[in-house]
């Protein structure tokens, strides 16, 4: 099973979305992290295809959607939540089950934590995201983001991607090279780097200073699964513990083998999407 891909006029840009299933079923949309694309769940979409329509946008200045003119105005949590609704507004969906990871939780808390996206989640699993994060984690974050290296051969590009994701824990040599194939691009010298618009990693080194989206989380209503990489240094375990006491008290499950953030790939962990998405 291969995915169609769609191309929206979302805020003013083009947006890719990697779609699977049938389009009358129940709308899963899947929202990848800060300098990843919806191809990274690929080997999820796949599972859930036979009973959602599931969605996988590439947000905007990563994978094949349009790079912004403007990036510190786009490159930002409300612009994304923005084209969230649009992408649901212009393909007719009511209401989602939505699965974030990283950034992508985000945006899924800043739909279903206020007036505007609020009734359009039905259920959200937030994976190895928390209403406040690791300061430490964040700055080795940056540290890796902010340079873009490139490769000579799709070989060195992958044994990159390979050290750096080890903590999306296990993955087979053919998600490993799916990875690979679906994250390059060439730069004009011809080498390879990864797909995404350097000026996202500028506007996320100036924007995620002092972040809090505690009173955003607070006022969630559906029901939220919390997924923690166990080894995960960005979602510490007492503000995922706290995540499960205070707002709509989330389910908490720390996946065991993976750091930040779980790549949602294995047996055990679509078993936990299972029962959660019913």
């Amino acid at each position: 099973m291969t995915p169609r891909s769609l191309y929206l006029t979302l805020a003013g840009l083009e947006v890719h979305v990697s779609a699977w299933g049938d389009r009358d079923a129940p709308a899963l949309v899947m929202w990848h992290g800060l300098a990843r694309h919806g191809r990274d769940f690929d080997t999820a979409a796949r599972h859930f295809a036979g009973r959602f329509r599931v969605l996988c946008p590439d947000t905007i200045g990563r994978g094949l959607s349009a790079w912004s003119p403007e990036p510190a105005r786009d490159y930002t949590i409300p612009t994304y939540c923005r084209q969230a609704l649009e992408l649901l507004d212009q393909l007719g969906i009511e209401r989602c089950a939505w699965v974030g990871t990283s950034m992508g939780g985000l945006v899924g808390m800043g739909l279903a934590g206020t007036e505007a996206g609020r009734h359009r989640i039905s259920r959200l699993v937030l994976n190895d995201i928390a209403p406040r994060l690791n300061a430490a984690a964040i700055e080795r974050i940056k540290a890796y983001v902010s340079v873009v290296p490139d490769f000579a051969t799709m070989a060195e590009f992958e044994q990159f991607l390979r050290a750096v994701y080890v903590p999306f824990g296990a993955l087979s040599d053919d998600e490993w090279r799916a990875m690979a194939e679906t994250s390059a691009r060439r730069r004009d010298n011809g080498r390879l780097s990864c797909h995404y618009d350097p000026a996202v990693m500028r506007v996320f080194a100036d924007s995620f200073d002092d972040f809090d989206m505690w009173d955003v989380y607070d006022a969630i209503s559906c029901p939220v699964l919390a997924l923690r990489g166990e080894a995960s240094d960005l979602v510490e375990r007492a503000v995922a513990e706290d995540m499960s006491r205070r707002g709509p008290r989330a389910e908490l499950v720390h996946v065991q083998g993976c750091g930040h953030a779980p790549y949602l790939n294995t047996p055990g962990q679509l078993a936990v999407l299972d029962r959660f998405l019913g």
